[in-house]
């Protein structure tokens, strides 16, 4: 583990942190993967069906292990080795895509084998998401956590701006390419973790107690916390009205006349706007109370919906998507910031994964939800709910003590 210090100037910087840069640099060219065909799916589904609920499906299959398994994962983070499960994790990726590659040259590709594919990547970034959460402390001091969070974020915000154009360009060149990628993308993360030397956990006792009962200690440790507890209920509210409205802006996007590689770079202009707010997000977070950046960035999120209902065009729509987007990885990189100062390191796996499992439980259901919206109400009353939605959301901040 990294020695500790107190001054964040006194430590060298992350990027020669050479086991940190090792994680990071595998995860820009798998993430950019994931962002590649993350567009894809929703597209092939919508060429080969033209059903705007089937293609709401894969989003479905796609998040439908986050309430399944987060509250397993954690224990599993917390009891096996972290290094090896990320390896297991970025290799159960790569083959299911390359499954889907040879479904592609044998013409047999199906929905059901699309939402397989879509739901073990799925599971395997439940697994992941933990595990690499987890580890960072043991790679990174702590003075610096919260600009190594912020530069994950910018790795997110990066990969979608290079990584959407991208798959919907390869789509419209040929629709196994975004596919073909994504599979190399998990075999470049999953080579780049073989180097990796920092133990990615302390020194454990082995395990004595039951998997009820150290469940039963992550729940607590989160309920305890009252800040984490409110925050996490309306951040779960928010998720599911952001992933309803990924499938909603596509839709609206083509709607518009959008092509596929358009709506490829509606996106990067959007993921332009998170790059921003991961930069700046480690500025705002020493200067500027959490309560006041959550509340503020929820209650711009309320209106955020409404104003894509009056845009003419995709550009429009990812320009707009930009400066709502700039918000996302400051919300995110304060949050994480609290919960790494609060968590010790025995239970960061656990408490992680209630705090997900609250947090991402409604996202599989926002993709179901758009679907159904956009099957009977259409795009841009869809967008109307959605900010409905995000406006309970912002209410509920006010409401809650612990928050405002």
């Amino acid at each position: 583990m990294p020695p500790e210090a107190t001054d964040v100037t006194a430590l060298p910087p992350l990027r020669r942190n050479r086991d940190f840069m090792l994680l990071w640099t595998g995860q820009v060219v798998s993430t950019v993967g994931s962002r590649a065909s993350g567009v894809a799916f929703p597209l092939l589904v919508l060429t080969q069906t033209g059903s705007p609920s089937k293609a709401g499906l894969v989003g479905f299959a796609a998040t439908l292990p986050f309430p399944i398994l987060f509250l397993v994962a954690g224990i599993v983070v917390d009891r096996v080795d972290r290094k090896r499960l990320l390896l297991v994790s970025e290799a159960a990726r790569a083959l299911a895509f390359a499954s889907l590659v040879a479904a592609f040259a044998l013409d047999r590709v199906t929905l059901g084998h699309i939402l397989a594919v879509a739901f073990v990547e799925g599971t395997f970034f439940v697994f992941f998401r933990l595990a690499e959460s987890a580890a960072l402390p043991r790679v990174v001091p702590k003075p610096q956590l919260p600009t190594a969070v912020a530069q994950n974020q910018a790795r997110d915000q990066g990969a979608e701006l290079a990584g959407s154009p991208l798959g919907g360009f390869l789509f419209q060149l040929d629709r196994a390419l975004p596919f073909v990628f994504d599979a190399v993308s998990y075999t470049i993360g999953f080579l780049t973790l073989l180097f990796v030397r920092t133990p990615l956990q302390a020194e454990r006792e082995p395990a004595t107690t039951r998997v009820r009962e150290e469940l039963a200690e992550g729940i607590r440790f989160t309920w305890r916390e009252p800040f984490i507890r409110a925050i996490v209920v309306l951040v779960a509210g928010s998720n599911f009205a952001f992933n309803a409205l990924f499938l909603v802006l596509i839709v609206r996007a083509k709607e518009l006349g959008a092509s596929a590689g358009l709506i490829g770079a509606m996106f990067a202009i959007l993921g332009a706007g998170a790059l921003l707010g991961a930069l700046v997000a480690p500025t705002v977070a020493r200067h500027v109370p959490a309560r006041y950046v959550l509340v503020g960035i929820l209650w711009i999120w309320a209106a955020y919906p409404l104003l894509l209902a009056l845009l003419p065009n995709a550009i429009a729509l990812g320009l707009v998507g930009a400066v709502a987007g700039t918000l996302g990885p400051i919300f995110n990189v304060v949050l994480s910031a609290y919960r790494y100062a609060l968590v010790p390191d025995r239970l960061q796996g656990r408490v992680g994964s209630v705090i997900l499992l609250v947090a991402w439980g409604t996202i599989p259901l926002g993709a179901i939800a758009a679907g159904v919206m956009l099957e009977t109400l259409g795009a841009v009353e869809s967008m109307l709910v959605i900010a409905g939605v995000n406006l309970a959301v912002a209410v509920g901040a006010i409401a809650a003590r612990t928050v405002r």
